[in-house]
């Protein structure tokens, strides 16, 4: 995607006018899920996989919208169970004891479900399962032997067809890094569909990047500088500066995408030190600075520095750094940092 060229937008500190924007979305926010994950007995064998996660660990942040696209194909339960067979790029999905094929349906399944998630914030899904498992799902080769790890049908088309849309399997969520990384890409995916379905225009966009620009650096200071990039020169006309914005929304989906590490987080805690940083008495920035450099270590956890930073932030910080996503990502109540 080639924005053409008309004048150079310089982010200021705190000489940068505030647009406005559409306010975040609040919780709760909808999100798919598959229905075993809710209890529902649509498992195979008549079952369900009902867990802590997605909805108890993560109570008040989303509504689930359960969904069982064996169950959508007809397949009924109990039920043959199915397994991937085949390349590991593009399994078939294959039933165990009649042999039949669903693939082709699981897939279309899936193209006539697309259009109707655009609704929806996120998708989780069942670890290990045939139509459902985004990663690590067996393949069995002709011998019957599981060769490699691919993606379940449905789930691996879905993600073709909405690559920036947060999908996360359950059993990862158990993780506190990639439960709050999840969590944090759902909330940004839903601000940028409220923007999005307004037309908005170049400055809006240049708005939307200066609020998480510092959330997308501590993920990922490459993705940084390239989604920057993509708004730095706007012209044209409502088609072209969408098309632009879309573009740049594929990027900071995908920096987003790689959890934020210590040394991410601090080289962020440190920019945002420095909107504050000759306001503050000596004592006050060498605190800060340590509590920074003692996260970085391993020593202290995020809120130690956060929490500091965003007390001098609001006394003395500039309208642009309190603007920052990266002080708030999610509703704080979900105590999501508390583990980082």
């Amino acid at each position: 995607m080639r924005c053409a060229l008309v004048q150079r937008t310089t982010f200021g500190h705190t000489s940068q006018a505030m647009v406005e924007i559409p306010e975040r979305p609040a919780a709760p926010l909808q999100v798919a899920v598959s229905d075993c994950l809710l209890g529902s007995p649509v498992r195979y064998d008549g079952g369900h996989k009902k867990s802590s996660l997605p909805h108890e660990e993560l109570a008040g942040l989303f509504e689930f919208i359960g969904y069982c696209p064996e169950m959508a194909i007809g397949l009924g339960t109990p039920r043959a169970p199915i397994r991937l067979v085949g390349l590991v790029d593009e399994p078939r999905a294959v039933g165990q004891t009649n042999q039949r094929d669903v693939t082709d349906a699981l897939q279309a399944e899936a193209e006539r479900v697309a259009p109707g998630l655009r609704a929806v914030s996120a998708y989780v899904f069942m670890k290990n399962s045939p139509s459902c498992g985004l990663f690590r799902v067996k393949v069995y080769d002709d011998n019957n032997v599981p060769t490699a790890a691919g993606s379940g049908v449905y789930a691996q088309h879905l993600r073709k067809r909405l690559p920036e849309m947060p999908m996360e399997e359950s059993g990862r969520l158990f993780d506190p890094v990639l439960r709050e990384n999840f969590v944090t890409r759902v909330f940004v995916y839903a601000h940028w569909q409220l923007l999005i379905s307004t037309g908005p225009s170049a400055a809006q966009l240049i708005e939307f990047h200066a609020r998480y620009k510092y959330l997308l650096m501590a993920h990922s200071v490459a993705h940084t500088i390239s989604a920057g990039r993509l708004l730095s020169n706007l012209s044209g006309g409502a088609d072209q500066i969408l098309a632009c914005g879309q573009a740049y929304f594929c990027e900071l989906m995908a920096g987003l995408s790689k959890p934020a590490t210590r040394g991410g987080h601090a080289n962020v805690l440190a920019h945002l030190q420095g909107y504050v940083k000759q306001a503050l008495s000596s004592a006050d920035r060498s605190e800060l600075a340590g509590l920074i450099e003692s996260y970085r270590s391993g020593s202290q956890p995020l809120l130690a520095p956060l929490t500091l930073l965003r007390h001098h932030l609001h006394h003395h910080g500039s309208d642009y750094a309190l603007r920052q996503i990266y002080l708030e990502p999610h509703p704080e109540s979900a105590a999501l940092r508390l583990r980082l």
